[in-house]
């Protein structure tokens, strides 16, 4: 790399510092809410002949957690008390090990929230682990927190309820296509029969907790809500874009498919079904798209539009210049990035 490139590199690197500062002032409270979980989920392993490992420094990175950055600001946004903050990010994590849990097994395969002594092998039970170790911790968070006077243990058990229900609802959906789907719905339909409950209600899941737990009313947050919907649904939409050949092997809905059967000419939906089918079912061509444009078009539109709709919400007017940087960094998490023109990539190490 010569001088210039260096220099290139370097004003990039300082872009990203500038533009990251707002969200860089929540690494310490996300920090604190991981570090909980924590040590929380090491205790309750404590005795079971199973023990966790050091989780490292990129367990606490902003880069490592993005979403659960994101739904940290929210918090900001809504005025919720710092110790509040930290707790609710600890049961964030509650969270996301049961539904990573529950995904790992049902596309069997192993994204870890948890790193155990475990046989690295033994992805199934290693799932089942992070599901049964984040519920119990979660509780636990809730139930120390009647103790310290905080709330009543009407709420512990009103929380304890509402985070279930919330997750729940995802579930029913991802449920329903475990045996395949028999019809190509209509991309809309795929927006708000399917991609409604299997990921923009899942985004509003870390309100679940604070609406239970603090004193403002749901309306007063209601923009916050809407805005998470909208970032869920576009992070879906560039899923689909990057999962496109494995759906439609898998008959799973897929809403870039649902554009190329329905408003594609009929080119594409050929050339889709011809190139799915010579493969094994299970593999995954994360650059399918890339050879159907208009398809690719449409699909990279409607994504847009979610992403800039819901983080723009998110952000609010003084934050702005993080709606095209947070859409390339999740672009980039997703995969989705070389499908993605005319957006700021980050050049952190994501």
């Amino acid at each position: 790399m010569d001088i210039v490139e260096k220099t290139k590199a370097i004003q990039l690197q300082a872009k990203d510092l500038i533009v990251m500062a707002p969200l860089a002032m929540l690494q310490e409270e996300l920090s604190s809410g991981l570090w909980l979980y924590w040590t929380k989920a090491a205790a309750t392993l404590k005795g079971s002949g199973i023990s966790l490992l050091d989780p490292g420094d990129d367990f606490f990175s902003l880069e490592k957690n993005f979403f659960s950055t994101l739904f940290l600001y929210s918090y900001h946004r809504a005025g919720i008390a710092k110790p509040r903050r930290i707790i609710y990010t600890a049961i964030n994590q509650c969270l996301r090990g049961m539904v990573t849990g529950c995904d790992n097994i049902l596309d069997d395969e192993y994204k870890k929230t948890l790193e155990t002594d475990l046989p690295k092998y033994a992805t199934r039970f290693r799932s089942v682990l992070d599901i049964m170790v984040s519920d119990r911790v979660l509780f636990e968070i809730l139930l120390n927190g009647f103790q310290d006077h905080e709330y009543n243990i009407q709420d512990v058990l009103s929380a304890s309820v509402a985070s279930l229900r919330a997750l729940a609802q995802s579930g029913v959906q991802e449920a329903s296509e475990e045996g395949g789907t028999h019809k190509i719905l209509q991309p809309e339909q795929v927006l708000k029969s399917i991609h409604h409950y299997k990921t923009g209600i899942l985004f509003q899941c870390p309100w679940a907790v604070p609406l239970i737990i603090e004193n403002f009313q749901k309306e007063s947050v209601s923009f916050l809500l809407e805005a998470l919907y909208q970032i869920g649904m576009g992070c879906q939409i560039m899923d689909d874009m990057v999962d496109l050949s494995m759906d439609v092997r898998k008959k799973r809905h897929n809403y870039v498919a649902s554009i190329i059967y329905h408003d594609s000419d009929h080119n594409e939906w050929s050339c889709l079904k011809s190139l799915t089918s010579s493969n094994p079912r299970t593999k995954r061509d994360e650059n399918l798209l890339l050879g159907l444009p208009h398809a690719k078009s449409l699909a990279v539109k409607s994504a847009r539009t979610f992403l800039v709709e819901g983080l723009s919400a998110l952000f609010g007017p003084t934050q702005q210049s993080l709606v095209e940087y947070s859409i390339g960094f999740l672009s980039k998490r997703i995969g989705a990035n070389h499908m993605m023109p005319n957006i700021e990539i980050c050049h952190s190490d994501i």
